[in-house]
């Protein structure tokens, strides 16, 4: 009876990401487009609905709710789920779809994207060849093997993501960075975009009179058609008309300059509303967090060489350690298991929240830079595959911010895996624990 009503709010719950997945689908990603593949939308739904699922199972082994049977099959069920996605059925959609838009394929359309899913799953297993990720006397299919491999690629990708949030971020809040620009900066490089469009507009209507012009005689349809009549009218020009084809010519490189100065033009906007931002309380705030996380980033980065190099592993987690150092400098009477449990809660709440709500915000914004309507599904494919593996190494990494009474469940869902490898790999967000998400 317990296992029944455990399994109807791990089912609730997963309703409810499935339907925030769909629609964020929607109303983000796709608004702009027409043309929807459900299949897609379906499997971007569920590989988000199961990886907040697993987020949500680390919240319940902290709060111990759930019978630990129940959440231990759940565990085994959500990570065998993601990876039968991440592994077999996104590659294979993704070949699918990549393979539909190329015409000369379209007969065997199916056939080739079974060629692309087995030429990733080729790549996918020699992936875990050079590394000491698990133990050799796992099974082919096991969860073991695969979820190592994802470890992989994921905290690979984590990896890159962080390193580009350490070096937008100071870029993007701290005054330093900013460029000066004026009002009359813009003015002119405004004044410059009408006098481009002047000017395309002008020339477009000489087009336009021209065409009229050759109508009205008759010589549009009377133009000799052919090889011999195309040479004809490159080597030959009526009297009184216009040089059409050097006059488009001209059309189409003002229209790409247009193009440039519209771009230059918003981005001097936009660094002037950033100028503007930085004089307020809250723009000072984030100019001095801009300078705190840019120590911090190089402190970090100076840490993770060290613990490579030395190859140190944290014994305690970093909330614990941290707890201890600060009792034993001020030297007072605290509780620190007791709060470490409370603070780890609420810091890998933290985590889990941020980790989420920064993941979908860099996709968006991710989608949005590179999509058209051709493209767009094989894209959004992409995304959910990243997605999938980001989490999965989140719940690998996590772990390590966990008291050990926590993770007992954990490790046995996720196996032999040799932990230490993950937290050993060089990504900037590393600390003297090995714990890349712990601050």
């Amino acid at each position: 009876m317990n296992f029944l009503i455990d399994s109807s709010i791990m089912f609730t719950s997963q309703v409810l990401f499935f339907g925030f997945g769909w629609l964020f689908f929607m109303r983000k990603l796709f608004k702009d487009y027409e043309v929807r593949q459900y299949v897609v939308q379906v499997i971007f739904s569920v590989t988000f609905a199961f990886s907040c699922t697993m987020f949500e199972l680390i919240i319940f082994e902290i709060l111990g709710v759930l019978n630990s049977s129940s959440r231990y099959f759940h565990w085994k069920l959500n990570l065998c789920v993601i990876l039968l996605i991440l592994v077999f059925m996104v590659p294979f959609y993704i070949g699918y779809f990549v393979v539909s838009n190329i015409r000369l394929l379209h007969r065997q359309k199916l056939l080739f994207a079974c060629v692309v899913w087995l030429t990733f799953m080729y790549f996918f297993w020699k992936l875990g060849d050079p590394f000491p990720i698990l133990s050799p006397k796992h099974g082919i299919l096991s969860i073991e093997q695969l979820i190592s491999r994802v470890g992989v690629i994921g905290v690979t990708l984590m990896a890159l993501l962080s390193g580009f949030g350490a070096v937008n971020c100071p870029y993007t809040y701290m005054s330093y960075f900013l460029r000066n620009v004026t009002d009359a900066d813009i003015l002119a490089l405004e004044r410059r975009l009408l006098q481009t469009m002047d000017m395309i507009v002008s020339k477009k209507k000489r087009i336009a009179v021209a065409h009229r012009t050759m109508f009205q005689r008759g010589e549009v349809h009377n133009r000799p058609t052919g090889f011999w009549g195309m040479i004809k009218s490159v080597t030959t020009s009526v009297p009184g008309s216009e040089n059409l084809s050097l006059i488009q010519q001209e059309v189409d490189a003002l229209e790409e300059l247009s193009r440039q100065l519209f771009l230059e033009t918003a981005d001097l906007h936009a660094t002037k509303e950033r100028i503007e931002y930085s004089k307020t309380f809250q723009g000072k705030y984030f100019n001095f967090l801009g300078y705190f996380f840019s120590i911090y980033c190089v402190w970090k980065i100076f840490m993770a060489t060290i613990n490579i190099v030395f190859d140190r592993v944290g014994k305690t987690d970093p909330v614990t350690r941290g707890i201890e150092i600060t009792v034993n400098y001020l030297g007072i009477q605290f509780d620190v298991k007791f709060w470490s449990q409370h603070i780890s809660f609420i810091l890998v709440g933290i985590i889990i929240v941020t980790s989420i709500r920064g993941l979908l915000i860099t996709l968006t914004k991710f989608f949005y830079a590179i999509s058209s309507s051709k493209s767009s599904n094989v894209i959004v494919l992409l995304l959910a595959q990243i997605m999938g593996m980001y989490f999965v190494s989140s719940v690998l990494l996590i772990r390590m911010s966990m008291p050990p009474e926590y993770r007992t469940i954990i490790t046995e869902v996720l196996g032999e895996l040799q932990f230490n490898f993950y937290h050993r790999m060089p990504h900037p967000e590393q600390g003297e624990q090995r714990n890349p998400r712990s601050f």
